[in-house]
């Protein structure tokens, strides 16, 4: 049967994975951005997990799940009617270390599939060689994709913006990583997989019709108000800039690590995009350091803020090239360069969109309503109470909606448990923050309701994410979907699933992920 004659047959209106409408307009790009490449198939391919809330952002019917032709197709094995499978060219600082090229080493972009008004890359990871594998073989591991498609959806959960997790696909093909473990392939959607070392790979080069070309295409497709605008590509950065900083305040206020922030990990459009060695905070501790690779803590949790500033200077270095005001300057002098200015001003604006979001989602899970000079005094305390007592950030923000603010210290037996065991501490606080409570007129059940809605009960721990991967290893992999759902509302409650808010045990405690991850 040919890829034109395979379509599975519904009683649904809804489309099949053959129906899909691909527009796809990177393909159509310079040569220079990609090469043609088809996926190498998986042997023997079975689905691992099928996502009905990303199916439905394509219109696909989520009984394709059943069709026993989906996993080729959803592996590279068979090629979608419509996709034009290509891997994209990039380069990057890695752990702040140039590399002039990088690009898909075992990820192929589908193609653009339009529904409605939308328009969705399909991306397909773990397919295999391409021409940027450099030493690798190609393949992504069980392990890694379980991680990524639970991580996607945990994040869209909590309502941070993120690439979404279709599908996986699973086989017994050997891979090699630290061990021995079986082969996988996810299929990833985002509205662009364009990152800031898409531009960096063609800056690097001097290749300036390139990077216009790209900007061009950024903006036509997602920044279409800046299109006529003269200065629509130091627009552009100024846009990609602040929608980091939103995005790197959203990251701190859920207590989300993502481990590899290499500028060729940065989406252009202020996702969060390649999912590796992530954590979510245990115990709050700014040092937290999710990624064992990373001995120096370059991306340790506290220092994101500052690498995503770094990241985005990065990025306007790479757009420079492109401002007429700039092409024939002399040699730096020492001075202030008034060409300089403008860009400068948009590379400042993301402290201004970090900050003021950043306060603006640590008040509301505090279960402020208003604004107050001495608001940053109080977070910093309670961080450091938090730290030196070593205490969980989820579980105690969440139970910090059941605080009496009558009282000017916690209610009989309402009082968390820090490790440290420095109650006068934590009191004193408690005091300050009933003060500051009462001084709004906040009213406790209502402010109970509001935290409830802001402060999640679960959020995506290594130890979690391990039960599934050690079920899947097994070929039970109920736990995938079983969890996705949870993590899809993870601010209710669940009965049953409680153990999945606890903290992690001390054994729990010893996972170790890494760049293999």
């Amino acid at each position: 049967m040919g890829d034109g004659d395979a379509k599975i047959a519904y009683l649904s209106p809804v489309r099949a994975i053959t129906d899909l409408s691909f527009d796809n307009s990177y393909a159509r790009l310079h040569p220079a951005f990609y090469e043609v490449v088809d996926p190498t198939p998986l042997p023997d391919p079975y689905l691992v997990a099928f996502n009905p809330d990303a199916a439905a952002l394509l219109d696909l019917d989520p009984e394709a799940s059943k069709d026993p032709a989906l996993p080729a197709f959803l592996s590279g094995a068979r090629r979608i009617p419509g996709s034009e499978p290509i891997a994209e060219a990039y380069a990057g600082h890695q752990f702040g270390v140039w590399v002039p090229q990088l690009g898909d080493g075992r990820a192929f972009l589908l193609g653009q599939v339009r529904h409605g008004d939308a328009i969705w890359d399909l991306h397909l990871k773990g397919g295999g060689k391409t021409r940027f594998s450099r030493f690798g073989d190609g393949r992504a591991v069980l392990r890694s994709v379980i991680r990524e498609y639970l991580a996607s959806e945990a994040l869209h959960g909590l309502g941070i913006p993120t690439s979404r997790a279709l599908s996986i696909v699973g086989s017994d093909l050997p891979v090699q990583r630290e061990t021995v473990e079986t082969a996988a392939a996810l299929i990833r959607l985002a509205p662009s997989h364009v990152r800031f070392g898409t531009f960096e790979y063609f800056a690097s080069r001097g290749e300036l019709d390139r990077v216009r070309e790209l900007a061009d295409h950024v903006i036509e497709g997602h920044y279409p108000d800046l299109a006529c605008d003269p200065d629509r590509i130091r627009r552009l950065f100024g846009v990609v800039t602040r929608r980091t900083g939103i995005l790197m305040a959203q990251w701190m206020a859920a207590g989300f690590a993502h481990g590899v922030m290499n500028t060729d990990n940065m989406s252009i459009l202020g996702l969060t995009l390649d999912y590796g060695p992530y954590g979510f905070l245990d115990d709050y501790d700014p040092d937290f350091i999710c990624n064992h690779t990373d001995v120096e803590g370059r991306y340790a949790f506290g220092r994101q803020p500052g690498i995503g500033m770094w990241n985005c200077a990065r990025l306007g270095e790479a757009l420079l090239i492109t401002d007429p005001a700039l092409a024939n300057r002399g040699a730096p002098s020492g001075e202030p360069d008034p060409a300089l200015a403008g860009w400068q001003e948009e590379l400042e604006s993301y402290w201004d969109a970090f900050t003021p979001e950043y306060g603006r989602l640590m008040r509301a899970r505090l279960g402020l309503l208003t604004e107050s000079d001495g608001d940053p005094a109080l977070l910093r305390d309670l961080f450091a109470l938090l730290r030196d007592q070593r205490t969980d950030y989820t579980v105690f923000l969440r139970s910090l909606g059941n605080f009496d603010s009558t009282l000017g210290a916690w209610p009989e037996g309402a009082a968390p448990d820090p490790a440290g065991g420095d109650r006068a501490r934590l009191d004193a606080w408690a005091s300050a923050y009933a003060s500051r409570l009462r001084a709004e007129n906040s009213v406790d059940a209502e402010r109970r309701e509001r935290m409830q809605r802001v402060n999640p009960r679960y959020v995506l721990r290594n130890w979690i994410a391990q039960e599934a991967i050690e079920e899947a290893q097994r070929k039970r992999f109920g736990r995938i979907e079983e969890l996705r759902r949870l993590f899809a509302s993870p601010y209710d409650e669940h009965p049953g699933m409680e153990r999945f808010a606890e903290p992690p045990t001390a054994t729990a405690r010893e996972i170790s992920v890494s760049c293999s991850s």
